[in-house]
């Protein structure tokens, strides 16, 4: 059964822009983005992404925050292009920046955790443009004991009529019967769970998951790439695959020492499988709340060439100094506009975002 929208609903035309979304296309509409100074737009830009897939057409899917469609993943590397920017593998990029090389911006595609689908749906479009991207894995999906937590929450939600949650301060329940009732409790729900100590988290989600009929397993084996499908992609011309921990906890929250452990368990795990360590690495969840200067400079230490964040923002030469707190522009099912692409390469949404804390972006 598609949990999606087996309760929810179906959308019946596309969905309306977000608050942040509508800004972006106002400021396009301007003509902004063409009056912005050259030097907002930095050297380059690192994409980052996670699914790309058809999109399903539910009424509920909080998580489509976290996919694209290999439409628009192909008209982003046309729009790039047009714009002049060379498409460049990871490590490319980063010789280039280290270098001090700014005489054509760069753009690299990456995509996060391992889902099967950037096998299956976004290989073919890299494939189609000659594009280089990086996979980064996180190493218990093949393994199948890390959980795709968020998507569980996901289809709890969506097939429940009401959702109760157990914290350590108290308890929450809400009705989930239609798509607006399903999408409070989300915002409610995700960020709750989101707080907590991840072992508290995992345990929560698998309580409610096994109540609600959601096999975690199973769901695991359903979205995420195995080991052989991992080797298909890690042996394409076009594909690296790097480092993302073996558990994708958030590694603020852990100790130093376990934080250190996840990251190293993960990286054995990838030189076992595919007879290659990893030379770059990605923070899981990687906003100002998961990963800190702590974590940067255990990625630094542990001899990664390089590690991103989900904080928002373009490459600029500066961030040669930087190369372990690498900021990426997210390509998602909010922004899926080439105008909204076009302002956000510019880097005046990112400008006024310092100036201006209310648009939320950066």
């Amino acid at each position: 059964m598609n949990h999606s929208s087996s309760i929810a609903g179906r959308r019946t035309g596309a969905p309306k822009p977000s608050l942040m979304g509508r800004a972006l296309l106002a400021l396009h509409a301007a003509g902004a983005h063409r009056l912005a100074p050259k030097s907002l737009a930095g050297t380059g830009v690192i994409f980052m992404l996670h699914r790309v897939r058809p999109d399903d057409g539910a009424d509920f899917a909080p998580n489509r925050l976290l996919e694209v469609t290999p439409d628009f993943l192909e008209e982003t590397i046309a729009t790039v292009r047009a714009l002049g920017y060379s498409c460049l593998s990871l490590d490319d990029a980063v010789s280039r920046l280290d270098a001090g090389e700014s005489t054509e911006r760069f753009a690299v595609f990456t995509l996060d955790d391992g889902y099967r689908d950037n096998l299956t749906d976004a290989l073919p479009v890299f494939e189609r443009h000659d594009v280089p991207f990086t996979v980064y894995l996180t190493t218990g999906l093949p393994d199948g004991d890390a959980e795709i937590w968020w998507v569980a929450l996901e289809r709890v939600i969506s097939s429940a009529i009401a959702v109760h949650v157990k914290l350590p301060d108290g308890e929450i329940a809400m009705f989930t019967r239609d798509a607006g009732e399903k999408t409070e409790a989300w915002g409610k729900l995700y960020w709750a769970l989101r707080a907590l100590p991840e072992e508290l988290l995992r345990a929560e989600i698998r309580r409610l998951a096994a109540e609600h009929g959601i096999d975690m397993a199973a769901l695991t084996r359903e979205l995420a790439m195995n080991w052989d499908e991992v080797r298909t992609l890690a042996a394409h011309p076009l594909a690296s695959i790097e480092a993302h921990t073996a558990n994708h906890f958030a590694q603020s929250g852990l100790s130093s020492a376990a934080a250190k452990q996840d990251i190293e368990r993960g990286v054995a795990r990838m030189e076992a499988e595919l007879g290659r360590r990893p030379t770059h690495f990605s923070y899981p969840y990687g906003d100002h709340g998961s990963a800190g200067e702590r974590d940067f400079e255990l990625a630094r230490a542990l001899g990664f060439r390089s590690a991103t964040t989900t904080r928002k923002g373009l490459i600029h030469a500066s961030h040669a100094g930087r190369l372990h707190s690498l900021p990426r522009l997210s390509l998602n099912g909010e922004y899926q506009d080439r105008r909204m692409l076009e302002v956000l390469l510019s880097g005046l949404p990112f400008a006024l975002g310092r100036r201006i804390r209310a648009l939320g972006i950066d």
